[in-house]
């Protein structure tokens, strides 16, 4: 019997298309090709950077239309990932259009019809009982999964949880507590947890922290608040406070590195399974791994630790639009190099920055 993965997702694979308008609405004539879509991919390949592709698994359901491009970007990342079903419903590829209206304004709407993933999809496949689950939906999605993982024998998955945008309202706030107790790792971005507390803006570190505290009553191992450019936030149960880490890309590095922020926040959270995977519950093997070293001068908990990974991973989502490509080192350990980097220097660099 083959060897449980380590993680999966329940997130559907997309294909991107894109609607460049400017502040007025107006479409703009600017064109962007086709992309790799869905929190679930992106996640998936947030994990990939650090982990084989025997590792990990999705669903991916392709229709007739089904682009050769983006068949050949998939299987770059490795066959292994991807459990393909054709769809039998008469629909293409489930596709959703990203509707951009001058700089900061973002819409996204679904053009075909889904088809929703469930766990007990992955009974009797290579996807079946996973060390690790992630999923982004409702609360009320939220208990209808777990529930289908209870009755799963043996499945007692880590839950990596991202409340879908949505659902991040003060209305949903009594549902989504309701189902923290299944729930391994929360992690909404900062918006989404000021909304779901009705804290004002601007973000700042200390309204985090202090979202973080009121959001992590009931979760049973850590909660993460991604913040953006002020990096992330990683409180576990039961620490007296939490730790910062900070984002990959530096302020004076954003204008010229940063292309899309899509999926960075999913990429996130596949590092960081990716990065307790490598710690083991131990920070100090987690950094020598790499061949770091563990720095004298600071204290560092293994779900931070964690947390430099998820953070190395986020910068590759955001130097382009779509999923970073991968490829090998002419080193002589032929490494892998994403977006023509190698992820276990940015890991160093990070944990250089921190420590210095």
């Amino acid at each position: 019997m083959a060897a449980s993965k380590t993680l999966c997702t329940l997130g559907m694979f997309i294909i991107d298309q894109f609607e460049l308008r400017d502040e007025s609405g107006e479409l703009t004539g600017r064109t962007q090709p086709e992309a790799i879509g869905g929190g679930g991919t992106y996640c998936l390949i947030g994990a990939r950077i650090w982990l084989p592709p025997t590792d990990l698994g999705m669903i991916v359901d392709r229709g007739d239309d089904f682009p050769s491009v983006i068949q050949g970007q998939l299987s770059s990342y490795g066959e292994e990932m991807w459990l393909y079903r054709s769809r039998t419903d008469g629909n293409p590829t489930l596709r959703a259009v990203n509707i951009y209206r001058g700089e900061n304004n973002r819409g996204f709407a679904y053009l075909t019809t889904k088809i929703r993933i469930e766990p007990d999809q992955f009974i009797g496949t290579p996807l079946a009982r996973s060390k690790y689950l992630h999923f982004v939906c409702s609360p009320v999605r939220a208990q209808k999964i777990m529930s289908q993982v209870e009755e799963v024998y043996g499945w007692q998955p880590v839950t990596v949880y991202e409340p879908i945008p949505s659902s991040c309202t003060p209305q949903e706030l009594p549902a989504l507590r309701a189902i923290l107790h299944k729930i391994d790792i929360l992690s909404p971005n900062a918006d989404e947890a000021f909304t779901l507390l009705s804290i004002p803006k601007p973000v700042t570190k200390e309204k985090v922290e202090a979202a973080a505290s009121a959001l992590i009553v009931g979760v049973r191992k850590a909660l993460i608040i991604r913040s953006g450019a002020m990096g992330s936030y990683t409180l576990a149960v039961g620490a007296q406070r939490g730790y910062w880490v900070p984002a990959f890309w530096t302020e004076k590095e954003a204008a010229s590195k940063i292309v899309d922020v899509t999926g960075a926040g999913n990429m996130f959270l596949g590092g960081l399974v990716a990065g307790l995977e490598k710690t083991s519950g131990d920070v100090v093997q987690g950094l020598t791994y790499f061949g770091l070293e563990a720095p004298q001068t600071l204290t560092l908990k293994t779900w931070t630790v964690a947390s430099f990974f998820a953070s190395v991973s986020a910068s590759y989502a955001l130097e382009q639009v779509g999923l970073p490509s991968v490829g090998k080192s002419r080193a002589e350990d032929n490494s892998e190099l994403w977006n023509g980097d190698s992820p276990v220097s940015r890991l160093e660099t990070l944990r250089s920055r921190v420590a210095a």
